[in-house]
């Protein structure tokens, strides 16, 4: 398969008052479309801000990073809000689900920036929450949710736009086990049945044995690869 991630030579680094902070350093990284990548490391290690970079939450203080054939760290500001919300899903540790609205109401807020008619939104919030087994609980605010029925809402939103890369930040790291286990399996059969691109941010290496592959960082370098 082609490669749908391509970042070359790309470093970051940051300001803390006088003191210049290099988090990635001539970084390379290469993922394949329909690859399901575990990025692993020590905390501070750039894992965050890699996938923000993929992302295009941030933007590298050199280096390329091209996204599906498109060099977004080209893009203006108003191109790049654009792109990501056109092309990339959110998954975060702790869900981020506005608690005044219920799941189906969270889910299509990605929607809210496209231009899909309220039918069309309304089809699309429907699948996404089928696709993680939740059409029983459409109506039901965060509050009447557990933490894995969360996720699984988060993940929805995630996929809801049909994104071309779906970027998870420790997305089992404020569940129990039973419950992370189930949202790596949906993980996976995302990835396997519907051919999503997932890059996976972990420290867990229960969870990292869920990807295809891994990938270690260690100060901000890109240290180790080896398979699942």
């Amino acid at each position: 398969m082609s490669s749908i991630v391509n970042i070359r030579q790309v470093t970051r680094t940051f300001h803390r008052g006088s003191e210049e902070i290099e988090v990635l350093s001539n970084l390379d990284l290469e993922v394949r479309e329909g690859e399901f990548l575990a990025l692993m490391g020590p905390s501070g290690s750039g894992k965050s801000t890699l996938l923000n970079l993929i992302g295009g939450l941030d933007r590298a203080t050199a280096g390329s990073v091209e996204i599906g054939g498109e060099r977004i760290d080209q893009l203006s500001d108003r191109q790049l809000a654009a792109w990501r919300a056109r092309h990339v899903g959110f998954v975060f540790q702790f869900y981020n689900l506005m608690p005044a609205l219920s799941a189906e109401r969270n889910v299509e807020l990605p929607l809210l920036l496209t231009h899909l008619t309220k039918a069309q939104r309304k089809e699309h919030v429907k699948v996404a929450l089928e696709v993680v087994g939740l059409s029983h609980r459409v109506k039901h605010y965060p509050r009447t949710l557990s933490g894995g029925e969360q996720q699984r809402v988060g993940i929805a939103r995630g996929i809801v736009t049909d994104p071309t890369i779906l970027l998870c930040d420790e997305p089992t790291g404020d569940l129990d086990r039973k419950s992370g286990d189930e949202i790596l399996s949906l993980l996976q059969a995302l990835n396997q049945d519907h051919g999503k691109t997932i890059i996976m941010v972990t420290h867990d290496p229960h969870a990292s044995a869920r990807a295809s592959r891994i990938v270690h960082l260690d100060k901000g370098q890109l240290s180790t690869e080896a398979p699942a």
